[in-house]
């Protein structure tokens, strides 16, 4: 049995997808980019501040669902640049709760050309 998680903040995705997904004790998150879930746009232009707004729209989806990031257990980042890596994963670091789940960093062409990461979660549910 599947649970669709929505954010009551956030208009529902025009896109064939869920925010998240509750089944079996896990959560699974939809990627979360770092724009702003009032105005759709993409919050700053450096790695650094669209991933501190990213991992802001991680734990919201988390926790529409019951969960947190210290309940994350494994992530994926995914990067437009890999040169990118030190500065996203200072904040990853600074805002994702030890023990940190596991993670893997890829470098993919995102969705739109300003957006500069990507990150999706696995969290156990509540």
């Amino acid at each position: 049995m599947k649970e669709v998680i929505t954010r009551s903040d956030v208009p529902s995705p025009s896109l064939p997808f869920s925010a998240g997904i509750r089944a079996n004790g896990f959560i699974f998150t939809a990627g979360q980019v770092g724009t702003d879930p009032h105005t759709g746009k993409v919050v700053g232009y450096d790695v650094a501040a669209q991933t501190r707004q990213t991992i802001a729209n991680l734990q919201a989806v988390l926790e529409a669902g019951g969960s947190s990031l210290d309940r994350l257990v494994k992530t994926t980042v995914f990067l437009a640049d890999l040169r990118l890596f030190d500065a996203m994963n200072e904040v990853y670091r600074e805002l994702i709760p030890e023990p940190r789940p596991g993670r893997s960093t890829v470098e993919a062409r995102l969705a739109r050309p300003e957006i500069l990461v990507e990150i999706e979660g696995i969290a156990l549910a509540s």
